[in-house]
């Protein structure tokens, strides 16, 4: 103890200066816009580079997963281009509307209420924010974060995440949330009373979607429920995609979303 008190006493100069020295660069960075946003920049290529080295070892130690992974992937893809099967993934032709790039992940959080993955790709890359972010199994969620190296996705693990999704057989369309109760099940909401639902009925994107093309696999029904006075239903959603250990995955742009945003807000100003 007395030599801890000792460094402090004879350091007390250094220790005071680097104390007030935290507290304006603190104060610099929440007051101005561009400092804060270097400051973020900064933080996700520093936090990207120790997730990067992270992965790369214990990637080391999942290759034989992962190539299991990769080989079934595919084989559905070469399903999808021989017209064989109906299960494959989604894929863009060559006049498609939506780009598509991929990424690793370095980073995955699931237990929070607010969960991010990290990506190894970033701005120089090619990344976007609200680009649609999918799985080889299905969605995973979006991007709300960059630098020039890295991104960070909003998780369909996020109680902020709201992504449309609809019936396969009916187009009944609603939310999909997490009550964050089940890394793989999240909720379809407003469902109206009147669609038809059953165990097993398959979860989609929806062509509402600026970020996400029609069809992309969301989950199946696995529990659902309405109340007689309710006008809607209760739904869990089992994900496809195994949220615990997402490791490769592609992003989606939509080239046409600016358009259709813009076209959007000139409606919703004409309405006020």
């Amino acid at each position: 103890m007395q030599q801890i008190i000792s460094f402090f006493i004879r350091n007390k100069n250094f220790l005071l200066f680097a104390f007030l020295f935290l507290i304006s660069l603190s104060l610099t960075i929440q007051s101005h816009d561009y400092h804060k946003g270097k400051y973020v920049s900064s933080a996700n290529f520093l936090a990207g580079g120790i997730f990067g080295f992270k992965t790369s070892i214990t990637d080391y130690f999942d290759l034989e997963k992962q190539n299991e992974m990769l080989s079934e992937e595919n084989r559905r893809l070469r399903l999808k281009l021989s017209n064989k099967g109906q299960d494959a993934v989604w894929t863009a032709s060559e006049d498609s509307l939506y780009n598509i790039l991929s990424a690793r992940v370095i980073n995955n959080s699931y237990h929070k209420t607010k969960n991010h993955l990290t990506l190894d790709k970033g701005s120089r890359d090619g990344l976007k924010i609200d680009m649609g972010v999918i799985s080889p199994q299905g969605v995973v969620g979006i991007v709300d974060g960059l630098s020039e190296g890295y991104a960070t996705v909003q998780s369909v693990l996020n109680t902020n995440s709201q992504i449309i999704g609809a019936f396969k057989k009916s187009n009944h369309f609603g939310t999909i949330k997490w009550d964050t109760a089940n890394p793989n099940i999240v909720q379809l909401l407003e469902i109206p009373r009147l669609a038809p639902v059953a165990l097993g009925d398959t979860i989609v994107t929806n062509q509402r979607s600026t970020i996400f093309p029609d069809g992309l696999p969301i989950g199946t029904v696995s529990r659902f429920d309405r109340d007689p006075d309710q006008d809607y239903y209760q739904i869990d959603v089992q994900l496809f995609t195994d949220m615990t250990a997402v490791k490769h995955v592609y992003l989606i742009e939509n080239t046409d979303a600016p358009e259709i945003q813009e076209l959007k807000l000139q409606v919703d100003d004409t309405e006020q």
